[in-house]
């Protein structure tokens, strides 16, 4: 998931990349989370549920995950959390709209400690959120989560790599919106050539002392003529045009720079032989129980 609100570091400055108060990055964000959970075959399809009834999606954002799971498992207990406002209206509208008694919604930073007591969940769902993760916080993210999970709970964590295709000005694109998340502390990258991510996830659990259960990768194209084009085009459009004031603010380009770039590589997604993918990894491990 994308996080809605700029979370902020411990200075107060805002480290999510878009301005999710804008209500395009609602419609966004709601279009790229069915999207994403359709294309990894379903909300949990790799995990053995039989233990599990409480589940915590972080960084939930509008809430399409956490409704789809409560839609798909109805005696399942679900929460979502996200530090929007706006985003939990919305998600707890919709759940009311479909009746999704078992699914519930709560205004929450998780760069702070959550507010939860200890092994409260059976699962933890974490996608997407290295686009307000500051490099030094991600342990704070992973020890908060083994606090609120109980012992044999099973995180799930998802990241993607993405702006890779066989257009000049669209990979030039995502460069820059790289090299501006590298000079915000969001992506490990050394030289910006790489959104910077998935290499590191199977380190954040070996750290937090997570033994790994399993490594599973989604590869998702979405060239020219394929099914799901045009819903990427449209994500893409919006998440390029939102990022403009990251990219300024780090002094990379001009807004007038900025859209030129942005317009050819929109008008190269539509060129015949335009090619590209994204690769999503994802990992999930047990909380081992302690001695």
């Amino acid at each position: 998931m994308s996080y809605s609100q700029e979370p902020s570091d411990d200075q107060g400055k805002s480290t999510y990349i878009i301005d999710a108060n804008n209500t395009a990055e609602m419609t966004r964000l709601m279009l790229q989370d069915q999207l994403i959970t359709t294309c990894m075959g379903g909300v949990l399809p790799e995990i053995d549920l039989s233990g599990v009834q409480r589940v915590l999606d972080v960084a939930c954002g509008p809430g399409g995950w956490p409704l789809s799971l409560a839609y798909t498992y109805s005696d399942m207990e679900v929460v979502g959390i996200d530090i929007s406002e706006a985003m939990i209206a919305y998600a707890r509208a919709q759940a009311e709209v479909q009746q999704r008694t078992n699914v519930s919604f709560q205004v929450m930073d998780v760069l702070k400690p959550l507010a939860f007591p200890i092994d409260s969940f059976d699962l933890v769902n974490v996608r997407f959120v290295s686009t307000f993760m500051l490099r030094d916080k991600w342990p704070v993210l992973f020890q908060e989560i083994l606090r609120v999970l109980r012992p044999s709970g099973i995180v799930r964590l998802t990241e993607v790599e993405m702006g890779m295709s066989n257009k000049p000005h669209f990979e030039k694109a995502f460069q820059v919106v790289v090299e501006a998340m590298g000079r915000a502390g969001l992506n490990f990258s050394p030289n910006g050539n790489h959104y910077g991510i998935l290499h590191m996830l199977p380190s954040f659990f070996r750290q937090a002392g997570l033994p790994i259960l399993r490594k599973r990768a989604h590869f998702i194209e979405f060239s020219f003529g394929t099914e799901i084009h045009e819903c990427f085009y449209k994500d893409i459009a919006i998440g390029l045009q939102l990022v403009e004031p990251l990219i300024v603010r780090m002094g990379l380009t001009t807004p007038e720079e900025w859209s030129n770039l942005v317009q050819k590589a929109l008008a190269e997604m539509y060129e015949e032989d335009f090619c590209a993918a994204w690769v999503l990894l994802t990992v999930w491990a047990e909380k081992p129980f302690q001695g």
